[in-house]
Order: C-alpha cells, then sequence, then structure tokens
C-alpha cells in the first residue's frame, strides 16, 4: 500500500471519531524523521485516546503497526509512528 492510502485510513479514522482540525503536512523536503505529519485534536482526554485507538486498529488492520508510541499515560499528546507517516493527537 502506498503512503497516500495509508494517509486516507489515518484522515478516515480522526473523521469518523470526530476529530477537530484534522491536518496533513507533507514535510518530506523539510525532515528526515518522516515524509508527513498527520495532526489532529480531541475535546476530552478520552476522544484523545478514542482517536488514537481507532487509528492504531484501522492501520493494524491494513497490515500496519506502529513503530513507536509515546504520550498514552497522559491522554494529553499521543504520537503514533509510522515511519513514513507520524500522528500526533492533542488534547485541544
Amino acid at each position: 500500500m502506498d503512503v497516500k492510502e495509508k494517509l486516507k485510513i489515518i484522515t478516515d479514522s480522526c473523521e469518523e471519531k470526530k476529530g477537530i482540525n484534522i491536518k496533513v503536512l507533507d514535510i518530506k523536503n523539510l525532515s528526515s524523521i518522516a515524509d508527513y505529519f498527520v495532526i489532529v485534536s480531541g475535546n476530552s482526554s478520552a476522544q484523545v485516546k478514542s482517536l488514537a485507538d481507532e487509528i492504531e486498529e484501522k492501520m493494524s488492520e491494513n497490515g500496519y503497526n506502529t513503530d513507536n508510541q509515546e504520550g498514552r499515560n497522559s491522554m494529553r499528546w499521543i504520537l503514533l509512528d509510522y515511519g513514513d507517516i507520524i500522528v500526533h493527537v492533542f488534547h485541544r
């Protein structure tokens, strides 16, 4: 699956869980850590968790697992690293 299809899975997951201000930033010419950042916000800690869980579930169903995760303890910011795509889920 190419990166555009992965981005669609991620953004569709964000929309499904009513994520706020979904942004896809193309950073491939600016950084070597990833090609894209996806940034989304939730109104509560529960929504932040729900957004991250939905993204993980849908990506896993399509054969993609995170390389790394951060922030699950605080639920104020969760980072999901898919190699070429890094997802930032923020508490609004």
